[in-house]
């Protein structure tokens, strides 16, 4: 069987969500490994979420909100900035690939932009291969 990844995404409510909800509506075609969350802001995505999804067994997560400057919160995503670039540090520290954590900034409007993230995504996590590898079941003798 092929490896298909499992994505968590962390979408933005007003922006990325819309959009994600467009690609939908328009029947644009995408992969089906993204499992999306719904978030009031992209700045609100706690680091731990992230750490907890790859921890629970996501092969890649991805942020998604409104363009910089766009932000219904002010500057939620630019906080959402700066947390991703110092998380993919610490997750390279710890032996994890940092394009495993994407951070994309997708309007209501971009519902082909949303389809194409999610589709180089979850190709480009095919091509690293799964985070957690399965473990193989020990066999047990017979008495």
């Amino acid at each position: 069987m092929a490896f298909e990844p499992r994505i968590i995404g962390f979408l933005c409510n007003w922006c990325s969500y819309s959009g994600a909800d467009l690609a939908g509506v328009s029947r644009i075609q995408s992969a089906p490994n993204l499992r999306s969350v719904r978030v009031m802001c992209s700045g609100r995505v706690d680091p731990t979420f992230i750490l907890r999804a790859f921890e629970l067994g996501a092969d890649g997560v991805l942020v998604a909100g409104c363009h910089p400057g766009d932000c219904h919160y002010a500057e939620g995503n630019y906080k959402t900035m700066r947390r991703v670039a110092l998380l993919k540090v610490l997750l390279k520290a710890n032996g994890i690939d940092p394009r495993r954590l994407r951070v994309e900034w997708i309007s209501a409007s971009e519902g082909d932009k949303f389809a194409r993230t999610v589709n180089e995504m979850t190709e480009e996590l095919r091509q690293l291969g799964p985070l957690h590898p399965a473990v193989e079941p020990v066999a047990v003798a017979a008495d």
